[in-house]
Order: C-alpha cells, then structure tokens, then sequence
C-alpha cells in the first residue's frame, strides 16, 4: 500500500545538475510533512506446545475443545511493532529478544518504509531501549529524520499500539499451542499480515480527537507529569 502524507515536498524529475543539488538539498523543517506512528513492544510471547492432541467437541455432552493442563515449553519471542496512525496498519520484527539493537532494527524499518523527506513522529515510552546510547547514536545519525514524543509517567497505556497488542492476544495469539519458536514467529508474521490486508484507523467514539491534538495532550502530560 502506498503511503500518503501531507504538504509532501514536490521535486523535479529531470536529470539536470539543478535538480539534482535540491534533491540533495535537506527539506526545510516548515515544510517536511509529519509520519506517526505508536511504537511498543509485546515480550514474553510464550511458545507452548501440547503434549496430546485436543479433543474435538462431543454434541450433548462437551461444548468446547478438551486440552489437557501439561504442556511443553519452547521458549519466548517478543514483538517489536508499530502502529501507522495514519492508514492503521502494523510494521513488526518478530525477535528473541527486545534490546536495543531490536530496537534499532524497527527504526531502520521505518526509515526504509517511509519517504526521505518526511518526519516520522515516534510515540514511545522510556524503556531502556529507546533511550539507550546506542539508539541515540542511530538517531543523531539521521538527524531530523525523527521526533520522540514519549507517553506520560505510568501512562504508557494512552499508547495506541496497546490496542493493536490486545487485538493479537485476543486473536491469533489467543490458546495458541506450536511446536518451536520457529512456527511461533510464522504464525505472528502470518496474523500481522492479515491485518494489514483490512488495516482500520483507530477513531475515539465518544468524541473528536484528531492525531495532532492527542499528541499534543501527550506532550503536555509529560510536562505536567
């Protein structure tokens, strides 16, 4: 799906030695248009495996699956995601581990996924790895290329990629038995793709608030935290 983004910087297509200086020329920060997006991770995505087969339903006498309580481990994974608030979909890397070189790896998938000339807005928390010094020397590498804006003291459920977290714990993540980590991290590659097949943009129901005024709120959370 592509991507759409406001007050998007128009620049020639010709190939003269002109065109190509602004090309190269940074985009003005009045004018560079703003990407955000919700950025958490899910640790502790448990691998778990049957020791026996479940039993199907018996008409009159079992309503539900039969599963036995012994089960076997394979480990853990965590997801790293985020949540594009402005098409609804989820960009994620299934990994062992959520240090900040995972970390990093996600910020690299957005700078790929994302135009040159945009700023992309991150909404996160001040986990360890966000604010890590070997984040902040990827970030100061690609300067104005994104924009922290962190969630409240003991307000990291106002992060909206929450939402998309309780949606696979209660979806495809829900009761789910594999046999290692490997077909663990299929079937969570699998379920997010889906998802974004049919992506939906989270709206408020009980009132209006659009994207720059719930970031905004956020910010002054923070200053007021």
């Amino acid at each position: 799906m592509e991507i759409q983004v406001e007050n998007r910087l128009q620049l020639p297509t010709d190939s003269t030695d002109e065109a190509k200086k602004l090309q190269d020329k940074p985009v003005p920060e009045e004018i560079r248009p703003v990407i955000t997006v919700s950025v958490d991770e899910k640790p502790g995505v448990q691998a778990i495996q049957n020791t026996a087969p479940d039993l199907p339903p018996v008409p009159g006498r079992h309503a539900e699956v039969g599963r036995d309580y012994e089960y076997i481990r394979h480990g853990t994974l965590s997801i790293l995601a985020a949540l594009d608030l402005h098409t609804g979909e989820v960009i994620a890397n299934v990994e062992e581990r959520h240090r900040s070189q995972e970390f990093v790896a996600l910020l690299k998938r957005l700078d790929e996924r994302y135009p040159k000339e945009a700023t992309i807005r991150v909404v996160l928390d001040n986990h360890s790895a966000h604010i890590s010094k070997e984040t902040f020397a990827y970030l100061a590498a690609h300067p104005n290329r994104f924009e922290y804006v962190h969630t409240p003291k003991h307000g990291s459920w106002l992060n909206l990629v929450e939402t998309a977290f309780s949606k696979m714990a209660r979806t495809f993540l829900r009761h789910i038995r594999v046999s290692s980590k490997e077909e663990l991290k299929g079937r969570i590659e699998k379920g997010i793709a889906e998802w974004n097949e049919h992506p939906v943009v989270f709206r408020w129901s009980n009132f209006d608030l659009g994207l720059e005024l719930y970031v905004s709120c956020l910010m002054l959370c923070c200053t007021i935290a």
